[in-house]
């Protein structure tokens, strides 16, 4: 079954309540004899009988027992009176509905005994959550007058820990006992049963949140909430219980010293949240929680509400405070889930504020308590939360991992490819290092032998070949330590080289280079092997082509740049046709234009000239 058919069976579930409470009430209300009761005359005793009428006085229904008073005395008897016109029939039987009785209550009929509440010394049953119905006997009332004698037991508001257990009495309603029976058992469900499937459903969600930690032992605030919800649950869970073995006031202390405990694991329950933690917070906590019952043993029981009642308030700046922590840090990191976690804590809040106003006695007690019943609904709510995210973080991950077994062969792949570019690297690494210890072995050695030749040499022939040899070398060094040089300026080399060559040769130069200068650079390789294919070109015009002209365009891209020379000699000879690899150098241009990702074409025939069209990536 789905959560949301669940959600809808108990919407109608308590809509069917609603109108069966609404409808017993408006019956009871409306019903021929129903009797409200708002006076009554009281004294405070201890006499397991009717006092008599010395020191009666008269008070309104419902009557609460204040700070001022009833601080000693723990009974006091009401005596109320209803009129009856005609005894009503054997078949339709009349009862006493009392709302609430704080904390035991017995109940007289013209001077009969018709309900026994509990014991007449402590422990006394607690029954001041529970609404009362009290059936009247036909044979015990009359026609005329009857009177009512309800001996209350229970505590003063200053010798309790909350308002709701204070002693006191509502009015008294009587009519048809069906009506009335309705009525109390709406009650015994809001009041009673209902906050029962709560907190049994606080409880075991506060297991289950227990048990993910158990597996989770790094998700400090599973463990927090868990604490917060079983403690929680087995603090309200004495609903159930009306007869307990202590005393009312040791039953009260406990209560009162129950609160910090719970109240240290909410605030460390939304700091774990927030992933924060302060030692100090902590030391305060467990400081707090035995201050607490010293607090409340110095100051006395008939200061119990007083002094519980201040450390409550402290308890809600408390847990105010960490709430209001937690939200900033979600905000601040943007968690996905804060708005629904700030509405439940808003719902919290205020169901916080309503009891810390029925406290102080802002607000009427009311007879469905917020701490209750909205709390546990609230608490279960951020529980379902947490498991929902712990669910849905597996649920993830799970998918994580299949999606990483997918790609492991990628990755491994991937792992293999890198660690063969980084072998390549190092390959590389280790050639760049004896290209390096190579050019400066002929810079050192072989430059300044032939540098020296140049000097010293009386043979001009001979000087001439080692200043071509000594330029060859440099041009070699620079290609393999050199840096990269302005495209600009490699051009501008490659002019003059060229035209000085042909000039000397009586060869007419037309060189046209790009109109604009450029950023881009040269490797140094790429000039070095650049250079040596214009040689080789320039020296095949001079020597074989018997050109008179030769004209040189360069053209400049984003990726690439080009060189066109074209002469008008007389161009390659038939027999070299389709062998043009094999003569004049062309397979060393070829070759080196190849090994730079570039390409030299040639173009010729006889009486026409040749064409070279190098391309070469930048």
């Amino acid at each position: 079954m789905s959560i949301r058919s669940l959600a809808l069976r108990l919407m109608r579930r308590l809509a069917g309540f609603a109108l069966a409470a609404g409808m017993a009430a408006a019956s009871l209300a409306a019903g021929a004899g129903e009797i409200v009761v708002r006076e009554a005359l009281a004294v405070a005793s201890e006499s397991d009988t009717f006092p008599g009428s010395a020191g009666l006085h008269a008070v309104m229904l419902p009557d609460r027992w204040t700070q001022n008073e009833q601080r000693a005395v723990t009974s006091t008897w009401y005596r109320a009176r209803f009129e009856l016109a005609d005894l009503p029939p054997h078949d339709k039987l009349l009862a006493l509905y009392i709302e609430r009785a704080c904390q035991q209550v017995d109940v007289y009929l013209n001077g009969m005994r018709i309900s026994a509440g509990g014991p007449a010394a402590e422990p006394w049953r607690r029954d001041c959550y529970r609404p009362q119905y009290v059936p009247l006997p036909t044979a015990t009332l009359q026609a005329g007058t009857n009177t009512l004698d309800l001996q209350v037991r229970g505590l003063a508001l200053a010798r309790v820990s909350a308002v709701q257990r204070g002693g006191g009495l509502s009015e008294l309603r009587i009519g048809g006992a069906l009506a009335v029976q309705a009525v109390v058992d709406d009650g015994m469900f809001w009041q009673v049963r209902a906050p029962m499937i709560a907190n049994v459903a606080l409880g075991v969600v506060g297991l289950i949140v227990l048990g993910l930690w158990a597996f989770q032992r790094r998700e400090a605030h599973f463990m927090y909430w868990g604490l917060s919800a079983v403690v929680g649950a087995l603090l309200w869970v004495r609903l159930w219980g009306r007869d307990l073995p202590l005393p009312s006031s040791s039953v009260e202390f406990l209560i009162a010293c129950s609160y910090p405990v719970v109240t240290a694991l909410v605030v460390q329950f939304f700091l774990s949240y927030a992933d924060l933690r302060s030692r100090a917070i902590e030391g305060a906590l467990v400081a707090q929680a035995v201050v607490v019952p010293l607090s409340l043993l110095i100051a006395g029981p008939n200061q119990l509400f007083a002094v519980a009642g201040a450390w409550y308030v402290l308890y809600a700046v408390e847990v105010v405070a960490a709430i209001a922590l937690y939200l900033r840090v979600a905000w601040q990191n943007k968690r996905k889930d804060f708005w629904p976690v700030a509405a439940l804590l808003g719902a919290g809040l205020v169901a916080l504020f309503i009891e810390q106003a029925v406290q102080a006695q802002w607000l009427a007690p009311r007879n469905v308590s917020m701490m209750h019943l909205a709390m546990p609904i609230v608490l279960c709510g951020f529980g379902f939360r947490l498991v929902y995210s712990h669910a849905k973080a597996l649920t993830l991950a799970e998918a994580a991992r299949n999606s990483l077994e997918t790609r492991i062969p990628q990755i491994t792949a991937d792992i293999e490819r890198n660690f063969s570019h980084l072998a390549d690297l190092r390959v590389e690494q280790v050639t760049e290092k004896e290209r390096k210890r190579i050019a400066a072995d002929l810079h050192d050695d072989l430059g300044a032998k032939l540098l020296t030749i140049v000097h010293t040499s009386d043979n001009d022939r001979i000087s001439t070949l080692a200043r071509e040899a000594l330029e060859e070398m440099r041009l070699s060094v620079r290609g393999l330590t050199g840096k990269p040089m302005q495209l600009t300026d490699a051009l501008a080399d490659w002019r003059a080289e060229v035209v000085s060559r042909l000039g000397q040769a009586n060869i007419e130069i037309d060189w046209r280079g790009p109109m604009e200068d450029t950023d881009l650079q040269l490797p140094a390789r790429s000039y070095v092997q650049t250079t040596r294919i214009l040689r080789e070109a320039v020296s095949n015009i001079i020597k074989h082509s018997g050109a008179s002209h030769c004209k040189v365009r360069c053209a400049v891209g984003d990726t690439q740049f080009g060189i066109n020379i074209q002469d008008n000699g007389r161009g390659i000879p038939m027999e070299l046709d389709g062998k043009l690899d094999r003569g004049h150098g062309m397979f060393s241009m070829k070759q080196r234009a190849k090994n730079m990702q570039g390409q030299c074409l040639v173009e010729s025939g006889p009486g026409y000239g040749t064409v070279i069209r190098l391309t070469l990536p930048l």
